[in-house]
């Protein structure tokens, strides 16, 4: 039974765009490693921005400095 978490920052991902993760992620498994669609598990966790960190700071502060600066 393959157990896939993906963790995405909370930034309104839709419902119809974590559902097609699901799905897709679901098919991989199946099409890669043969695995039963039916007893794959996929869990979709969505963070803050502001508890996620890269190289000593927020995903919060991160993309302020970046639209800051004119970059994303």
């Amino acid at each position: 039974m393959p157990y896939v978490n993906i963790r995405i920052t909370k930034e309104g991902a839709t419902v119809e765009q974590k559902a097609e993760l699901i799905r897709r992620v679901t098919q991989l498994l199946a099409d890669v490693l043969g695995k039963n669609p039916a007893t794959t598990v996929v869990v979709i966790d969505e963070v803050d921005m502001d508890n996620w960190g890269i190289g000593g700071e927020t995903v919060t502060v991160r993309r302020r400095q970046a639209a800051g600066s004119g970059h994303r």
